[in-house]
């Protein structure tokens, strides 16, 4: 079995909804309306790099912080709670394991602070890829690249939508809630011991 991991919200905490609207002094649901909606999914697309991306942050492409927020990110990227451990003893046991996730270029700025790929490479990632989830051939292009059928992979996400795209291309999949919840589901598929 092939563990695909998503990154952002089921091993990596997401600073987008804390650190972000804090960085910007203003509450997330009044920021995101001034958020050009577009820039951040051709961002992971890989279609615009990043001083594309930066220029068209807010609507009206008003200069700001870049690289201020870029750190206030980078500060803000952690592993969620009990992650690197069940990662780790996946990784012990021999688990083929890799990420599958939405996210531009600065998954590298990630996995520099945290050595994900010690235990799993960013082997799917949006913007290199030029798909996100869930289209189906986010799923699907994985499965052909590993040479493996879909019935083989197992994808965790905290994403239900995502979760439910992977069902559709005949995946198995994991809603992420916590990794003590998510280490239970993969004592119950016989991948860890009880």
């Amino acid at each position: 079995m092939v563990l695909l991991f998503d990154a952002m919200g089921t091993l990596v905490h997401d600073p987008f909804y804390d650190a972000v609207p804090a960085f910007f002094e203003r509450p997330l649901h009044e920021l995101v309306k001034e958020l050009d909606p577009s820039a951040w999914v051709e961002f992971e697309l890989g279609c615009i790099d990043e001083p594309t991306f930066l220029g068209r942050f807010f609507r009206d492409g008003r200069p700001f912080a870049a690289h201020g927020m870029r750190e206030c990110m980078v500060s803000a990227y952690a592993w969620i709670e009990g992650m690197r451990e069940l990662v780790e003893e996946l990784a012990g046991r021999g688990h083929p394991m890799h990420v599958l996730s939405n996210y531009p270029s600065w998954y590298q700025l990630i996995d520099h602070k945290l050595r994900i790929s010690e235990f799993l490479p960013w082997t799917f990632v949006s913007c290199e890829m030029g798909v996100r989830k869930p289209d189906l051939a986010a799923y699907l292009g994985p499965a052909k690249h590993l040479g493996v059928a879909p019935e083989r992979c197992l994808f965790i996400d905290d994403r239900p939508v995502n979760c439910d795209a992977a069902r559709r291309a005949g995946m198995d999949a994991i809603v992420f809630r916590s990794a003590v919840e998510t280490r239970r589901e993969l004592v119950h598929r016989g991948l860890l011991p009880a």
